[in-house]
């Protein structure tokens, strides 16, 4: 199995020994994202809703890069800082997922890298 790294300016620049995304012949697998600005590197103010966009768009520009979409996508993971949250995320995160949704985990974790409040991981399909 060959592997080959997705990479793009629309998201965030790893910020360690990790790649955006991983590319097989068949899958994607993305790196998490959290709601970095991919042009400053920081975190995006504003609370959770704010975030989950910047996450979703983060998500969307990986993406992209390999060549699919959101409508590829078969598996995600969420962590959330506070699962008093899960709502607020779930409505967005709804936008941008194609019927029939993606299989999903949500994860209540004490801690996110940059005091984030939301990550997203997402398996998808390559064509």
């Amino acid at each position: 199995m060959t592997r080959r790294a997705i990479s793009t300016a629309g998201a965030p620049g790893a910020v360690g020994p990790y790649s955006q995304g991983i590319a097989t012949e068949s899958l994607l697998f993305t790196a998490g994202q959290a709601a970095l600005d991919p042009s400053t590197g920081a975190l995006v103010g504003g609370g959770v809703e704010p975030e989950t966009e910047r996450v979703m768009a983060n998500l969307t520009a990986v993406l992209d890069a390999a060549g699919c979409g959101w409508d590829d996508v078969l598996k995600t993971t969420i962590f959330l800082v506070d699962m008093d949250d899960f709502a607020k995320v779930n409505a967005i995160y709804g936008r941008f997922v194609s019927d029939p949704p993606p299989a999903r985990s949500t994860v209540g974790v004490a801690a996110l890298p940059k005091g984030a409040r939301v990550e997203i991981e997402v398996i998808a399909r390559l064509r």
